[in-house]
């Protein structure tokens, strides 16, 4: 997520929320409004138009709920959508970094409790990623491929 691209897809993941998510906060302020409506008339409407007001903003309380789920499934998808091309790329960022530096595996920082801080490529893979050096470069794969079959 530091790299350009990540940074591009963040704020167009920010943007892609953001509608939804006013529209989800005035259904639910609505309902909020018609739920305190509801409570207030209870003791002057016949038990029958209670009923019938209650069963109304149920059904509006579900479809509400039911399109947040859809919402976070839009959210979910278009995330993937833009986070593949980014992992593949910073995928082959890391192989060129790590084949260059000579390290014979690469580890998620978040998955080590503790490292050297010489240790860590995130910065070169970050410049690599961003300076378009994370896109194939078949002479160099094909260099660190057939230096591993020696």
């Amino acid at each position: 997520m530091q790299t350009e691209d990540g940074l591009r897809a963040a704020a167009t993941l920010r943007n892609y929320t953001h509608s939804r998510q006013s529209e989800l906060d005035r259904r639910q302020d609505d309902l909020q409004r018609e739920q305190t409506d509801l409570q207030k008339q209870a003791r002057v409407l016949s038990r029958r138009a209670l009923q019938r007001r209650t069963e109304h903003w149920q059904r509006r309380m579900v479809s509400v709920q039911t399109k947040f789920i859809e919402y976070n499934k839009q959210l979910q998808k278009k995330q993937s959508d833009l986070m593949k091309p980014i992992i593949r790329k910073m995928f082959k960022a890391i192989k060129r970094v790590a084949n260059r530096e000579g390290f014979d595996i690469v580890v998620d920082r978040a998955a080590v409790p503790f490292a050297r801080t010489d240790l860590d490529l995130t910065d070169r893979v970050v410049q690599l990623y961003n300076s378009g050096g994370g896109g194939s470069d078949k002479g160099a794969d094909k260099k660190a491929d057939d230096k591993k079959g020696d």
